[in-house]
């Protein structure tokens, strides 16, 4: 395991971000955690705003308990919060709210009020993903990739349905009508913006009954929420949103069955969101390197070409649940109306193109 300590890289790579997002000495910063937070990256946080001169300072809640007998990861959706309204409210008054909790606000039910702001002003929310500083420093965020983000979302935007095919065996198809489209390049610097760290992905929540046909998890496929690479192939069957069949013979099909059923809800098995990943500098591979204490997995939903589908909750379907699954794959293409934005796994047009 790496070792977690103060290193003045790491604090380097925080006060860059902090710069992207045009933090300076007049704003204030709210450094989010919980009593089960990753303690370094607290402090890096607090070091960081400290080398900018800008007024911050620590809110710490008591993490909450467990929703559910079932374990929960990375689902986004923190319930550190509580409701407590103080703490939203104090939260709504900064310049910027570093997120270090856990599972991230970014579905949190407060996020909705947060961001609404206090007296005309809306703050702006970082999620620093809730990994090893080693993987955050190396994905610290580039300017260039937010026009690619940006263009990539006006595409989606504009598109009628979203097509993914694979050699595996994929076929699926989204229509976009009623989507809600998103995306994130890592920082944000306006307020009203919501970001996470790792960032650089394109992705859409449809609406309900948009998502039909068949998606196969071949082997190097990613299932994040196990944070594990499949070693066989998972194929499953999309009608009107929802999974109903899981086909495989190996493991990784029992262990997805086994977490599905355990929710024991059908909203469980319907479409999150997808999208596709835009950054470059985000490693596919970068799970086989961390014990997975070390890492979330942000990175690998924003490895440049990776096809990610997603189940469990959808505001835009009306669905709410904690089951979740994030799946990116690779070697897919990714068309909207036609016109491949990822073809075989890679994007199709350059940061320059798309700028």
């Amino acid at each position: 395991m790496l070792i977690e300590r103060i290193e003045a890289r790491w604090v380097d790579a925080f006060e860059k971000v902090l710069r992207l997002c045009e933090i300076n000495p007049a704003d204030t910063v709210a450094i989010l955690s919980e009593t089960q937070s990753r303690r370094v990256l607290i402090e890096l946080a607090e070091l960081a705003c400290a080398r900018l001169g800008c007024r911050a300072f620590h809110v710490i809640v008591p993490s909450a308990a467990p929703a559910s007998r079932v374990p929960i990861r990375s689902t986004g959706a923190s319930a550190a919060l509580a409701g407590l309204e103080p703490v939203v409210r104090a939260l709504a008054g900064v310049t910027l709210v570093l997120d270090c909790t856990v599972e991230g606000l970014l579905h949190a039910a407060e996020l909705g009020v947060l961001m609404a702001g206090v007296e005309g002003r809306r703050p702006r929310l970082l999620m620093v993903s809730n990994e090893h500083p080693e993987i955050l420093e190396r994905t610290v965020p580039d300017a260039a990739l937010e026009p690619v983000v940006r263009r990539a979302m006006q595409r989606l935007r504009a598109a009628r349905h979203l097509d993914v095919r694979s050699a595996a065996g994929t076929e699926l198809r989204v229509d976009l009508a009623g989507a809600r489209v998103g995306g994130v390049w890592g920082y944000c610097a306006k307020p009203g913006q919501v970001a996470h760290w790792p960032g650089g992905l394109c992705l859409a929540f449809p609406a309900a009954g948009s998502v039909n046909g068949t998606l196969v998890l071949a082997p190097g496929d990613i299932n994040l929420t196990f944070k594990t690479y499949l070693r066989e192939s998972v194929v499953l069957t999309v009608e009107n949103d929802y999974v109903t069949a899981i086909e495989g013979t190996g493991l990784d099909a029992d262990l997805m069955r086994s977490y599905w059923a355990a929710w024991g809800e059908r909203d469980a098995y319907a479409v999150s969101h997808v999208g596709w990943g835009l950054n470059p500098s985000a490693r596919w591979d970068a799970l086989a390197f961390y014990d997975k204490r070390d890492c979330n997995g942000t990175e690998l939903r924003a490895f440049a070409g990776n096809f990610l589908f997603s189940t469990g909750a959808n505001e835009v379907a009306g669905r709410e649940t904690l089951g979740h699954f994030d799946l990116p794959l690779r070697h897919c293409t990714v068309a909207l109306d036609g016109v491949a934005v990822v073809q075989d796994g890679c994007v199709t047009e350059s940061p320059g193109a798309l700028a």
